[in-house]
C-alpha cells in the first residue's frame, strides 16, 4: 500500500533503520581484531572466498575481449558484426534478469546457498560456451552465464555487508568492486598467454572461455565451508545459528550484543509497511530516482564497456597483429585495477560529485583523442600504441573516478524505505544502457557503420551531455549521513 508523504516536511520522510556504530567496544574495531587475529582471519577468509563471485563477474565479462576475434574467424563461428554484438550483449541481457531474481532467491534460500548455486551455474555455463557448436548455442550459454553474473552482482555484496562488522563494512564491501576489475584483468592476461602459446589456431577461443571454469570451481569449493549470513539466519528465526556464526567472525563478548541489534532491526523492519511503486510518485522521491537513473546511465554512455569488451579489436584495427593486440590489451586491465585501488583511497578525501565531474572531463577528452587519431593516422603500430595510451587514460579516469563514485551515489541518494526498489530500477537502467552499447558497438565501428573515429566522437558528445547534466543535477553526499541526505531532498535542498 502506498503511503503519501509531504514534499517539504523532512519529518515525514521515510525513516531508515539506524544501526549505531559501536566504535569503542563494538565487534570489528581494529584494536579488538588485532587482539584476536583468529577472528580477523575467519572474516578475511569469508570475504576472500565470496568475492570470487565478483572475480567471476569480471572474468566472464572480460574474457570475450580476446576470444571474440578468434570465434569470428572463418572456419569457426563466422560471426558478422551484428552477431558479435549479439553474442557479447547476450551475457548482459542475462545479467539483467539474474540481478532481478538473484536477490529474491537469496532471500528465500540464503546467501550462501545462492552463491553455491551460482558457482554451479558459472561452471556449467562456461563449459557450454567453450563447447558451443554454433552461434545459437553460444548465445544461449552466454545468457545462462549472464544469469550467474547478475545474481552475483546482487548476492555477493549482500553477503559481504551482512557478515562484516559495522565499522568495517564499507571497506570490505568495496573489495567486491576491486575483484571485478581484477577478474577482467585476469581474463586479459589469460587470453594473452593462451594466444601467445597457441598462436592463431582455430579453437583457441574455446580454451579462453573454458578458463572461467577454474575460479567457478574454486568459488564452489570455498563456499562449501563458509558460514551463512548471520542476518539471514536471524531473519529466519534461527537466532542460535546466527549467534554461532557471529562468534566465529567477531571478538569474544561482542557477538551477543550484535545479534540483539540485528533482531531489533528486524523487528523495526517488520513493523514498517513494504515499499510500493506508489511511493515513487512522491515528488522529492521521484527527484532522487531521476538522479539515480541519470548517473547510472551516464556511467554506461561513457562507453566503458566498449573498451572492456572490444578493446582488443580496437587496438588490432589500429594496426597491430591480433596476438600482439591481445597482449597489449592487458594494459587496460592493469590500469583498471590500479585506478580502482586509487579510487578507494580517494573516496575518503574527495567528494562524489567532484570525482564524477572531473572523471567525465577526462573520459571525454580521451574519446576526442581516439577519434582524432583514428581519423588522421593510417594503420600502423604507432597508431595502435597511441590509441592504447588513450584507452588507458580513459580507463584511469573511468575506473579511478566515475565508476566508484557512481556506486557510492547510488547507495546514498535513495531514501531508506524505497532504497531497494529505487536502486533496483536504477541498476536495471544501467544494464539496459550497457546492453544497447554492447550490442551496437561492433556494427558502429564496422564498414557499414560510422567507423571508429565517429563512434568515439559520439561517445565524446554523450560525455559532454553527461557533464552538463551532472553540473545541474548531481548532488554532493560526502560527509553527510543518510538521514541528512534524506532531509535535504525532502526539504528541496540538493547539496552541491
Amino acid at each position: 500500500m502506498s503511503v503519501s508523504r509531504p514534499q517539504s516536511a523532512p519529518s515525514s520522510a521515510p525513516q531508515p533503520v539506524i544501526t549505531p556504530d559501536r566504535v569503542d567496544s563494538g565487534p570489528g574495531t581494529p584494536e579488538v581484531l588485532n587482539a584476536h587475529p583468529r577472528y580477523l582471519a575467519h572474516l578475511r577468509t569469508a570475504v576472500l572466498v565470496c568475492t570470487f563471485g565478483g572475480l567471476l563477474f569480471g572474468f566472464d565479462t572480460g574474457v570475450i575481449n580476446g576470444a571474440l576475434p578468434y570465434m569470428s574467424s572463418p572456419g569457426q563461428l563466422n560471426l558478422t558484426a551484428v552477431w558479435e554484438g549479439v553474442v557479447t550483449a547476450s551475457l548482459i541481457g542475462g545479467a539483467a534478469l539474474g540481478a532481478l531474481f538473484g536477490g529474491r532467491l537469496a532471500d528465500r534460500i540464503g546467501r550462501r546457498r545462492t552463491i553455491l548455486f551460482l558457482a554451479v551455474l558459472f561452471t556449467l555455463a562456461a563449459a557450454g560456451c567453450a563447447l558451443a557448436p554454433d552461434r545459437y548455442v553460444l548465445t544461449v550459454a552466454r545468457v545462462a552465464l549472464g544469469l550467474g553474473v547478475g545474481g552475483a552482482s546482487v548476492t555477493v555484496p549482500s553477503y559481504l555487508a551482512e557478515i562484516s562488522p559495522t565499522n568495517r563494512r564499507g571497506r570490505l564491501v568495496t573489495r567486491n568492486e576491486l575483484m571485478i576489475v581484477t577478474g577482467q584483468f585476469a581474463a586479459f592476461v589469460s587470453n594473452a598467454v593462451i594466444a601467445k602459446t597457441l598462436g592463431e589456431s582455430g579453437p583457441v577461443w574455446r580454451i579462453m572461455l573454458a578458463m572461467a571454469i577454474i575460479p567457478a570451481v574454486a568459488l564452489w569449493v570455498g563456499m562449501r565451508v563458509m558460514p551463512e549470513s548471520p542476518r539471514w539466519l536471524a531473519m529466519q528465526g534461527r537466532s542460535a545459528d546466527a549467534l554461532a556464526v557471529l562468534e566465529t567472525v567477531r571478538a569474544p563478548g561482542s557477538a551477543q550484543g550484535e545479534l540483539d541489534e540485528i533482531l531489533e532491526n528486524i523487528k523495526r523492519e517488520n513493523a514498517q509497511e513494504r515499499a510500493s511503486w506508489g511511493d515513487l510518485a512522491t515528488p522529492w522521491i521521484r527527484r532522487c530516482l531521476g538522479i539515480g537513473i541519470g548517473i547510472a546511465v551516464i556511467n554506461q554512455i561513457t562507453g566503458v564497456n566498449s573498451v572492456m569488451y572490444y578493446g582488443t579489436q580496437i587496438i588490432a584495427k589500429s594496426g597491430l597483429a591480433m596476438d600482439t593486440a591481445i597482449v597489449a590489451n592487458t594494459a587496460n586491465g592493469l590500469v583498471s585495477v590500479v585506478a580502482m585501488c586509487v579510487a578507494i583511497w580517494l573516496l575518503g578525501y574527495v567528494g562524489r560529485r567532484r570525482m564524477v565531474l572531473v572523471g567525465l572531463c577526462g573520459t571525454t577528452c580521451a574519446h576526442v583523442g581516439i577519434g582524432v587519431v583514428a581519423n588522421t593516422m593510417t594503420e600502423s603500430s604507432t597508431k595502435a600504441y597511441i590509441v592504447l595510451a588513450l584507452t588507458v587514460t580513459f580507463l584511469a579516469f573511468m575506473q579511478g573516478a566515475v565508476g566508484p563514485a557512481t556506486w557510492c551515489l547510488l547507495a546514498e541518494v535513495f531514501p531508506a524505505r524505497v532504497r531497494g526498489l529505487a536502486m533496483g530500477l536504477a541498476v536495471a537502467c544501467m544494464w539496459i544502457a550497457n546492453f544497447c552499447i554492447t550490442l551496437t558497438f561492433p556494427w558502429l565501428v564496422s564498414p557499414r557503420g560510422i567507423g571508429i573515429a565517429d563512434t568515439f566522437f559520439l561517445f565524446a558528445a554523450l560525455g559532454v551531455v553527461g557533464l552538463l547534466w551532472g553540473l545541474k543535477y548531481l548532488p554532493e553526499t560526502k560527509g553527510k549521513s543518510l538521514e541528512q541526505i534524506e532531509w535535504n531532498f525532502a526539504s528541496g535542498r540538493i547539496p552541491r
